[in-house]
């Protein structure tokens, strides 16, 4: 855990790094890191996590 970092500023770093596949992930990779996910709440953050992480794996997939 990167204690300069906050829990959503974390998220969306995950969120655009394409290392995550979906939410449940970023959530899992959270807590693994010692973050507390329970901020990770809400229609349009978890709309524009989610739009991160398919704009990530489109990314990626054009890179391949």
């Amino acid at each position: 855990m990167d204690r300069n970092k906050t829990t959503l500023e974390r998220a969306f770093e995950l969120a655009r790094s394409g290392a995550c596949a979906g939410l449940s992930e970023i959530n899992k990779c959270l807590s693994h890191e010692g973050y507390l996910n329970f901020q990770i709440e809400g229609a349009v953050l978890k709309k524009q996590l989610a739009r991160l992480i398919k704009d990530a794996k489109s990314a990626h997939s054009h890179r391949s």
